[in-house]
């Protein structure tokens, strides 16, 4: 840790007005670019998983089409619903899309001096930076979720409704987890500023240093831009597109922008705490000394910014959607009570430090509890389940009978319960091939 806290920020502040609406103006066209490339790649690596062409219409190797989707989108008629409330309504993309614009003003793409001129003026590569500029980050994202939920209230409709409701609830479970792998940073750096935090990550990046707390920020940040597998808000097999329902025209197209500029916030917020922000990959920091310096850092943030975003791309060619039960449950059971312990484990470890523990003391103090309350969660597991496996043998009264048209209506069956053969008529196909199909061999009297 440096001997002074928030050094970096004496850099900020001191810019003329050209210059702050300068890089105000850059910050909108690289997180405007970085969407439209997005569309492109997504849509591109999702038909490579599928084995499809995907876009190859517009313009060199279907390069356009997200100019053509944006053109499509703003013909389109623009529809508003006679049963919603028409102010609300206008302004719910509105809230959406602004916010997700607004939390990228504190991602700094560069060192913190006045590395490079602009026009003869001396600046650091970052729009602004304060000492809570990551509260301002988890605050700004909050607002965002909020368009959401209004959107679906006030579409004046049952599933839009449905979709905000969902919406409201997965905010409130996953911004507690990533609150929490916000702490264990802040914890470790001292520091709550971007710039600081980026400084303090050297030469290990918090990724190594703090693994549970990337994890966790990583599962949250794809539950918080409702993309799959945690898509919940706008489910279309049971929402039939949810909170957007009602949307058309440039309303729709600014929620499809907000959930990309949000996808390249939290990717450029997950760089700028766990992979170092700006900062060169290891192999190529340890023989080039300038990788660091003038503006190759923007290039490397950036690099980081585009592998996140495949990684969510790879999870919406690979995963399922969630049950929404089982998307709460790891919300609430999973990563919140993991988040605590790993805070707990963190600020112990930093306050034996500071103490002047040695790290052979360290573990001992902390590892041995922790190592102890697994041993007896173990112990507890396997006793919990030794009458379990005693009562197992036999489908008798034991696993309960089973009826499924009870009360009237088909039901599914409750744990214990098991299902019925069901009942199949005898195959046409020849003895000999069922035999090899089912790969069973029969006697001649079965």
């Amino acid at each position: 840790m440096t001997s002074q806290p928030y050094e970096t920020l004496h850099f900020f502040g001191q810019d003329p007005w050209w210059l702050v609406l300068l890089k105000a103006v850059f910050c909108f066209a690289f997180l405007v670019l970085t969407v439209l490339v997005a569309i492109v790649w997504e849509r591109k690596v999702v038909a490579w998983m599928q084995l499809r062409i995907g876009p190859n219409r517009h313009g060199p190797w279907g390069l356009l089409q997200s100019l053509a989707d944006g053109v499509k989108l703003a013909l389109k008629e623009d529809l508003v619903v006679k049963g919603s409330d028409k102010v609300v309504y206008v302004l719910a993309p509105i809230v959406c899309a602004i916010p997700a614009f607004m939390a990228f003003a504190v991602i700094p793409f560069g060192p913190p001096g006045n590395e490079v001129s602009v026009f003869g003026t001396r600046t650091p590569l970052q729009l602004t930076d304060f000492p809570v500029a990551l509260l301002y980050v988890l605050a700004t994202a909050s607002v965002g979720i909020y368009g959401i939920v209004l959107a679906g209230w006030s579409s004046g409709s049952t599933y839009p409704l449905l979709g905000g409701l969902r919406s409201s609830a997965q905010m409130i479970s996953y911004e507690i987890a990533m609150g929490l792998s916000f702490a264990a940073v802040f914890i470790y750096s001292g520091s709550m500023s971007t710039s600081e935090i980026v400084a303090h990550q050297q030469p290990t990046w918090f990724a190594a240093l703090l693994p549970v707390s990337f994890i966790v920020y990583v599962i949250a940040m794809v539950g918080e831009t409702n993309r799959a597998p945690f898509d919940l808000p706008e489910a279309e097999g049971e929402l039939v597109g949810g909170f957007n329902t009602e949307y058309s025209s440039l309303k729709f197209a600014m929620f499809m922008l907000a959930e990309y500029v949000n996808m390249v916030t939290v990717s450029a917020v997950a760089s700028t705490l766990f992979l170092g922000g700006w900062r060169a990959p290891w192999p190529v920091s340890a023989f080039w000394a300038g990788a660091n310096h003038g503006w190759w850092p923007m290039l490397w943030i950036t690099l980081k910014i585009q592998l996140l975003l495949f990684f969510f791309i790879w999870l919406r060619g690979t995963l399922p959607r969630f049950r929404y039960d089982q998307f709460m449950k790891l919300g609430w059971k999973v990563l919140i009570p993991v988040s605590l312990v790993w805070l707990v484990l963190i600020a112990s470890v930093r306050a034996l430090r500071n103490e002047g523990y040695g790290f052979g003391q360290v573990v001992l103090y902390v590892g041995a509890p922790v190592g102890a309350v697994l041993l007896l969660a173990l112990v507890r597991d396997f006793l919990r389940k030794q009458p379990v496996e005693a009562e197992a043998p036999g489908d008798g009264p034991a696993r309960g009978e089973f009826d499924p048209m009870a009360g009237g209506y088909p039901v599914p069956p409750l744990p214990g319960q098991v299902l019925p053969p069901v009942p199949r008529r005898p195959g046409r196909a020849p003895k000999q091939l069922q035999d090899a199909l089912n790969g069973a061999d029969h006697s001649e009297g079965s």
